[in-house]
């Protein structure tokens, strides 16, 4: 395969992935269907949109994918050190947000990007990606289940991945300003470029790897707790860490930066906000609760495979 057609192949790859995903969530859902928003993007590009609201599992979510080019903006040339420059950037990003506090929270992206030189010459391109848990309450088997399939998925292509990608994860999905994690992590991988030892080919196929992972890792653990019982208080202590959730995300994350300096869609990016949360004035969970257990490990990140 051609390098300048990699990016053709992961477009349709993601368009696939996308109808796989949302096809299996409305499933366990059993409720709710996704609605799509096809949309374009004035500079070029456009994407679409499928978002999930008050179903029985889930409160909200977001399958979304997006294929956008042209020039890219002063703010992005600035960070990476170019002038004038076009670019390409593709990629499905999804966050979905169930109702029963006992399911976790989860997001994943994965995307690829090309710079062009004057000539319309690759100039730089990689990928990027990633898939992680953000619990309410800890149950220890999922957080296991959830690492084992990431590690599985990154063992098949090298073994130093999921130790390298795991620990990035943790620094990656850090409230820096709350001294937490936002979850339990999985993996986050980026400029994933070619070199001696792995081709753009190589790269793609990894990629894709961890991309076909995620409803292994994520849906039996939902299938596992969505029908547990749980009381006002524990819906509650969700809401909070919902809140958590939402400062990470327009405080920390780059995707989110990324889209709103390229004048991306602003109802797409936002659509990994959570519709129901709560900010207590300097709350704390109970000594001993299970709430505590959870605040413990997001301030001590552990290995669980």
């Amino acid at each position: 395969m051609q390098d300048q057609k990699i990016k053709d192949k992961f477009y349709d790859y993601i368009q696939n992935l996308q109808d796989q995903i949302t096809s299996k969530l409305e499933e366990v859902d059993g409720l709710a269907r996704f609605r799509e928003d096809l949309w374009n993007r004035p500079e070029g590009g456009g994407g679409r949109t499928r978002v999930i609201e008050n179903g029985r599992v889930f409160e909200k979510g977001g399958v979304n994918i997006s294929a956008v080019h042209g020039e890219l903006p002063k703010t992005m040339q600035q960070h990476f050190g170019v002038k004038d420059a076009n670019f390409f950037a593709c990629g499905l990003s999804l966050v979905l947000h169930p109702k029963n506090p006992m399911v976790p929270t989860v997001h994943a992206n994965w995307r690829y990007f090309e710079m062009y030189d004057a000539n319309g010459k690759i100039a730089d391109q990689w990928f990027g990606g990633g898939q992680d848990l953000t619990p309410y309450y800890l149950f220890e088997d999922d957080a296991k289940q959830f690492h084992q399939t990431c590690k599985t998925a990154c063992d098949r292509h090298n073994s130093e991945f999921y130790p390298k990608y795991k620990a990035r994860c943790d620094e990656y999905f850090h409230n820096a300003h709350r001294n937490e994690a936002r979850g339990i992590g999985g993996l986050f991988f980026d400029y994933c470029k070619a070199t001696d030892e792995m081709s753009m080919q190589d790269w793609f196929n990894f990629v894709t790897e961890v991309g076909d992972s995620f409803l292994e890792a994520y849906v039996p653990i939902v299938e596992k707790r969505k029908d547990l019982d749980y009381s006002q208080e524990q819906r509650d202590w969700q809401e909070i860490r919902r809140g958590r959730y939402v400062e990470f995300n327009l405080v920390h994350d780059k995707g989110t930066l990324f889209g709103l300096k390229t004048n991306g869609r602003i109802e797409s990016i936002l659509m990994s906000l959570p519709p129901h949360v709560q900010w207590v004035y300097d709350h704390h969970p109970e000594a001993g609760s299970e709430e505590e257990k959870l605040i413990k490990v997001l301030q001590n990140p552990i290995e669980w495979v």
